[in-house]
């Protein structure tokens, strides 16, 4: 569900991309090149003030590239949104599996790691003069070529966006459910009048649905996710908050649960955590795209302004998950449930004697959240769509295809969903396939790319980074394999509780 282009264009599509275009080719629409009327002077022609990456006509009736007149706080909304997500409500899980010293650890290395691979992303999005990579799946088949390129990333992009889009069905429907609990007060007869899980999945998904209606591009979508950002860092700020207020639950452990004393079973355990603190770090699919809404120039390249953005998302970033996952952590020991996390941890523990204004507002903070995060995941997918109408038609797409193809992917998403519930059972497995993604196609690309010195420190680093990402990744699905063949898939199929 990420960009996917056309065929023949992904199989022409070298390695550097020249600034000119062939009339006669029209599959090469989606190629961002710069061309204006200097071009015939090359990049260096251009004035310093003159606009770097112009749109092919194409590009400019696709939702991520149809405005580029973002800015740094449009970026730094943009990346707080999908930066934080249910994924941080289970770190606490992870360090219940590796202990204070190697959780903390862990966890450092992580964010370190992911925010090093951004920067790469950055600097790729414009390292061939002339040409601006505005697409993650762009960038892959530029650095890996057209089959290798679409084979590794097509999948871990498809997932991270679509697959993110129904996972936040499910636990916003989930969440959903709760909060109408919490206002209803409890008892019988709320829960008569409760709707069905199917129904709650359904009620969410037309919310979201009819909110990207009325968001034709990326560069839209800056105002909900400066809501999502604010309801990101709040209902964060909350919970660990909350938890210190509240003190150390009774009997609260710090080892974890012996459920077995196997070496596979601990093995499993150990690397299950690890890939819960890796997945926590999610986005890398959306920073090139969110880059594209930025203008450029030669005196002020996106570049710039993206780094910028991104330095201080992620301190807010940072500011937001460690305090969760340590104070939480503290406060609950293992306790924190699998599913649901630290929100259901607080309403386990401290739901009686916690005022249920206080319970509902955190509920109502992560559902907000959870709408504005699906505006940004989902565009992707709509642009991806929205391509295969415009390479074959050869025009903008009209305002009823657009609101077809959102209503189809809602839709699609609800089915999912509701077909399977348990997905985020399969969460290690697939983000475990997910994970190279994030942590060693970046590495790999900026090789293949900038070609830097096989002696200097850069080659060295990024090989590194990349053959370490390569195997905690495999490490990370074998475990997680290990555990589901152990203690099994309860699979309820269409059954969403």
């Amino acid at each position: 569900m990420g960009e996917v282009a056309a065929e023949s264009f992904i199989d022409q599509l070298p390695l550097h991309q020249t600034a000119t275009k062939d009339p006669n080719d029209d599959q090469q629409l989606q190629v961002i090149t710069v061309e204006s009327r200097s071009m015939s002077t090359g990049f260096n022609g251009l004035s310093n003030d003159r606009v770097v990456g112009e749109l092919n006509p194409v590009d400019a009736w696709l939702p991520i590239t149809e405005s580029r007149n973002g800015n740094i706080f449009y970026a730094v909304f943009h990346l707080i949104s999908s930066g934080i997500g249910s994924q941080a409500l289970l770190l606490p899980v992870a360090f219940a599996a590796l202990g204070w010293t190697w959780g903390v650890i862990c966890l450092s290395i992580s964010f370190a790691w992911q925010l090093y691979t951004i920067w790469l992303l950055v600097i790729l999005a414009e390292s061939v003069p002339g040409t601006r990579y505005s697409r993650y799946l762009h960038l892959a088949v530029v650095a890996f070529g057209p089959k290798l390129g679409k084979l590794l990333a097509i999948f871990p992009v498809m997932y991270l966006s679509g697959g993110t889009c129904v996972m936040l069905i499910i636990t916003a429907g989930g969440n959903m459910e709760t909060l109408y609990k919490i206002a209803c007060g409890g008892g019988s007869t709320c829960e008569a009048k409760s709707l069905t899980g199917v129904e709650w999945f359904l009620v969410f998904t037309c919310m979201a649905i009819a909110i990207a209606q009325i968001l034709p591009n990326l560069n839209s979508v800056a105002k909900v996710s400066m809501v999502g950002a604010i309801t990101a860092v709040a209902y964060c700020t909350f919970i660990w908050a909350l938890s210190i207020n509240k003190g150390r639950s009774n009997g609260v452990s710090y080892s974890p649960s012996q459920e077995s004393k196997s070496d596979m079973v601990e093995f499993g355990n150990i690397f299950n955590a690890i890939g819960k603190i890796a997945l926590a770090f999610r986005g890398h699919n959306l920073v090139l795209e969110i880059q594209g809404t930025l203008p450029s120039s030669r005196r002020n390249p996106s570049c710039q302004t993206m780094w910028k953005g991104t330095t201080i998302s992620y301190l807010l970033i940072a500011m937001c998950l460690f305090p969760l996952t340590i104070t939480g952590f503290w406060a609950y020991g293992n306790k924190v449930p699998v599913n649901g996390g630290l929100l259901s941890a607080l309403s386990q523990v401290h739901g009686h004697n916690t005022s249920k204004h206080v319970m509902g507002t955190i509920y109502l903070l992560v559902l907000i959240n959870s709408l504005s995060s699906f505006q940004i995941y989902a565009m992707p997918v709509f642009d991806n769509l929205e391509f295969q109408y415009v390479s074959k038609k050869k025009q903008r797409c009209p305002g009823w295809v657009r609101a077809g193809i959102r209503l189809f992917f809602g839709g699609l998403t609800f089915f999912i969903a509701v077909a399977f519930p348990f997905l985020g059972s399969l969460a290690p497995l697939i983000g475990g396939i997910a994970l190279p993604l994030t942590y060693v196609y970046p590495c790999f690309m900026y090789i293949l790319i900038k070609k830097p010195s096989r002696s200097g420190a850069m080659w060295w680093l990024n090989v590194g980074l990349g053959c370490l990402g390569t195997i905690l990744s495999v490490m990370l699905v074998v475990a997680a394999a290990w555990n589901l063949a152990d203690k099994g898939l309860h699979a309820n199929f269409f059954r969403p509780k």
